[in-house]
């Protein structure tokens, strides 16, 4: 039974939404055991709903302290050591956990995992990866934000882990894998890129080349590669660009009668469209190249948002990604003479 530590403290939402999303978790699947990490006072008048058998796929692990979301990294690895981020990566780091999850600051969840679990062999720096909706349906883009710049040999890194998590934890067989760039044509982009974009072409991945901004939702690629902080800029302008057409499309439709009337009529359609685009249908980013699983949740992440990131954690950790990535890329490393 895989076992999950979870840091259920952390987050803008906390052990509310935190504790059901877990136990969301559970009913869906019968072999997992979660560890929740966090305050037991807290925890354990949210678990009085579970049945008896879910409750007993469920233990506690005290944590005192809690990482605030805007503690710096280095201030978090140096004075919360008692935290329920800290105490969860370090139940994977002892054994007693294949994975963890955790909705907390993102800078202070990076830095812990990787000081506290170090990279796999041949792994520079860990990147973020997440779904994003796409025509095909999702595309994986990496790096989200853990690694603000990167070098075009940590890009090439990202182009084979990500070609890996796609593969092995969301199922394509042979993804497609894109480096993002102001322009397909080979004589765009800046000097990492353009060293990226040789580097990638040799190694052991299905790539296409450069893609631009709208090929990230066009179904060409399965794969974006970028640095974290074009990743994030990315991120956050489409969720953004999402809030402002939901809003709009809200406004239009309370402009009149007519319009109403008309909403009526649509929104068997735009209900199928917003699960589509729903944001929690998404929720969860792994931090490919760690000796761990480590997967971030949103931060806003509702219970059912919470419960996505657990699932995700499992299949990553039942796949072994952090083993396939090691021998993926020390493969690559031989076969380049590195």
């Amino acid at each position: 039974m895989p076992t999950l530590a979870i840091d259920v403290m952390s987050g803008d939402l906390g052990a509310p939404e935190c504790v059901p999303g877990a136990l969301l978790a559970l009913g869906q699947a019968s072999d997992l055991h979660l560890e929740l990490v966090g305050n037991p006072a807290t925890i354990e008048p949210l678990l009085a709903p579970a049945s008896a058998a879910l409750r007993a796929r469920v233990s506690i692990v005290p944590a005192s302290d809690v990482v605030p979301m805007d503690e710096l990294p280095r201030a978090a690895i140096r004075h919360r050591k008692a935290s329920s981020m800290r105490i969860a990566i370090d139940r994977v780091k002892a054994g007693a956990a294949l994975g963890c999850v955790s909705a907390g600051n993102t800078g202070a969840l990076t830095a812990i995992a990787h000081f506290v679990l170090k990279t796999v062999p041949h792994v520079e720096r860990a990147p973020i990866m997440s779904a994003l909706p796409a025509a095909h349906g999702f595309a994986y883009m990496l790096d989200l934000g853990a690694n603000i710049t990167a070098t075009a040999e940590q890009l090439r890194q990202f182009a084979l882990m990500g070609s890996i998590v796609a593969r092995d934890v969301f199922g394509i067989a042979e993804p497609r894998v894109g480096l993002l760039n102001v322009g397909s044509e080979d004589i765009k982009g800046h000097q990492t890129v353009q060293a990226a974009n040789a580097l990638i072409a040799g190694s052991a991945v299905r790539y296409l080349g450069f893609i631009e901004g709208d090929d990230i939702f066009s179904g060409k690629v399965d794969v974006v590669v970028t640095d974290g902080f074009t990743g994030n800029v990315a991120l956050k302008s489409m969720e953004g660009l999402a809030r402002l057409i939901t809003g709009r499309m809200r406004t239009e439709f309370m402009r009149s009668t007519a319009s109403r009337i008309a909403a009526l009529f649509a929104r068997p359609v735009l209900k199928r469209v917003g699960a589509t685009l729903d944001p929690r249908q998404y929720n969860g980013a792994c931090m490919v190249g760690l000796r761990g699983v480590v997967v971030k949740s949103h931060g806003r992440a509702d219970r059912t948002a919470f419960a996505l990131a657990i699932a995700l954690a499992r299949t990553a950790a039942i796949h072994d990604i952090p083993g396939c990535v090691a021998k993926a890329l020390g493969s690559n490393s031989a076969e380049q003479g590195t």
